[in-house]
């Protein structure tokens, strides 16, 4: 039953809900999902490491980079974000940041930092 009422409770956070929609469809970094999401850096950061936290995201670094994804271990995760993804064009917001996707490479540079 916790694992039920965690899931819900990290979705009912509309940033966290889109940043679990857009990873479902592909692994991102935080620069990319500040760009799609347009939203500050420190937000998204701070929503990562909760998904984190709750086990229902994993990182990888990439050069420079740290990429997450979405994990798929978490059937009550998996089988609500598929449901959305099934009938996006009945959220708006979920279907625009979906559409921006597309452009997620223009987005590497605006927050990275050389090291």
């Amino acid at each position: 039953m916790n694992q039920l009422i965690n899931v819900f409770k990290i979705l009912s956070d509309e940033t966290r809900l889109r940043i679990v929609v857009l990873l479902a469809q592909q692994e991102l970094c935080v620069c990319q999902l500040c760009g799609i999401l347009d939203v500050s850096q420190p937000k998204v950061s701070k929503n990562l490491s909760k998904l984190r936290d709750m086990n229902l995201v994993i990182d990888e670094r990439k050069e420079k980079f740290v990429y997450y994804k979405l994990k798929t271990d978490n059937a009550v995760l998996t089988n609500t974000i598929d449901n959305i993804l099934n009938d996006l064009e009945k959220y708006p917001q979920l279907a625009l940041d979906k559409n921006r996707l597309i452009d997620k490479e223009k987005y590497l540079n605006q927050c990275c930092i050389d090291q």
